[in-house]
């Protein structure tokens, strides 16, 4: 059997490492259009035991990448200049460079050396395959190639943001939100190493058409960024990755395969960067794959129909988590005329998946906190 996977980022690798792990005697190919080393932005996020899922089925994997990691058990929000502080909802991220080092290694431990540098233009390019993986993101050719078959879709949010990072250490996952003249800024900023952190700025469209970022380029952008979050950063600067505006695209499939063609991770679905989970989806579609060619290892359309039936399902609830976490983030502006301990609980139900009971038993403190406010008895001092 040969199975072909375009890309080479998380899903591709593991998914690569997973299949054969599980059977040598499968020839897997693995075609990168980049350099192995090429990835933009600085820190992923994960959310709070989000590579449990690895513990049992992968303790090589899951021990190779846990002592790299930086975590914490608390985020919290910065607005008006007051700290609030969220306890209970934990997070932990690891830079993007070192996480795809690992899951090049875990590859290449069970013989898959990834092609980089190939620019694949039409699928024919691949020779005969029996199985075609795009996990070749959000502007996948193998999803591109057959969009009407798979029901694909894709749509533009309109906010902006700008991946940066910063030399500034950041003891927890924090969103600041900054209310200027020319509009409304907010910057969701975390470590990924001890002295490394990611700063995303993000921007609703009246604020990018006010300032005229459209028209500035990656310098005067981050000089600017660094104006408005002076006192955040400390003074320090920002670090430039490609550090482009950018529109998060919300990436749908109706269909998750067509005939020898199959689809996992940013090329089959996107999640919202604010909820840190598409890098544990993208791991779990692989895994959940594997899972189905190994049930049925010669019946290739029946394998790729009962990884469907088996992911879609958990999938799908909780890619609606992040599409109402993006719906609010749209709007995050409007939002920020609520008080800072009502603002703060806006943010954490934004997605639909949490309400103040469950809140109670997660964020005791700041439920606490946010009582005595609503009563009329807040004691006036900020969150933590």
């Amino acid at each position: 059997m040969r199975i072909v996977i375009l890309g080479a980022g998380p899903a591709g690798l593991y998914l690569a490492y997973l299949i054969k792990r599980r059977r040598a005697d499968i020839d897997v190919t693995v075609i990168e259009q980049n350099p192995a080393d090429a990835t933009f932005g600085f820190g992923v996020v994960f959310s709070d035991r989000a590579l449990e899922f690895l513990r049992e089925s992968d303790k090589e994997t899951y021990a190779a990448i846990v002592p790299h990691m930086e975590s914490w058990s608390d985020i919290a929000i910065i607005h008006r200049g007051e700290r609030v502080v969220i306890d209970g909802v934990g997070f932990a991220a690891i830079g993007r460079l070192r996480l795809l080092r690992l899951l090049q290694l875990r590859a290449l431990s069970v013989g898959v050396a990834p092609v980089y540098c190939r620019m694949v233009r039409k699928l024919d390019e691949l020779g005969r395959a029996d199985l075609i993986v795009g996990a070749d993101g959000v502007n996948s050719l193998v999803r591109r190639t057959h969009e009407q078959d798979f029901g694909a879709t894709t749509h533009l949010l309109t906010n902006r943001f700008a991946w940066f990072g910063t030399g500034k250490r950041f003891e927890t996952l924090t969103q600041t939100f900054v209310e200027t003249e020319l509009g409304a800024f907010n910057a969701h900023h975390y470590r990924y190493t001890p002295d490394l952190s990611t700063f995303i700025v993000e921007v609703d469209q009246a604020t990018f058409a006010r300032v005229g970022f459209a028209q500035m380029g990656e310098t005067e952008t981050r000089s600017l960024c660094e104006r408005i979050f002076a006192q955040t950063l400390d003074g320090r600067p920002l670090i430039s990755n490609n550090s482009i505006w950018r529109q998060f695209p919300i990436v749908h499939s109706k269909r998750w395969s067509v005939r020898n063609n199959v689809l996992i991770g940013d090329a089959l679905h996107t999640a919202h960067f604010s909820i840190g989970s598409g890098t544990r989806l993208a791991m779990e579609d692989a895994i959940a794959l594997d899972e189905a060619l190994a049930r049925d290892p010669e019946d290739i359309g029946m394998a790729l129909a009962a990884y469907e039936t088996a992911r879609r399902p958990v999938l799908e609830k909780l890619l609606a988590g992040a599409n109402g976490s993006a719906r609010w983030y749209e709007h995050f502006a409007a939002h920020m005329q609520l008080a800072p301990i009502d603002f703060a609980m806006s943010y954490v139900t934004r997605s639909g998946r949490v309400d103040i009971d469950r809140l109670r038993n997660l964020s005791p403190r700041f439920v606490e906190k946010l009582e005595r406010h609503r009563s009329g008895f807040s004691d006036g001092r900020s969150g933590g």
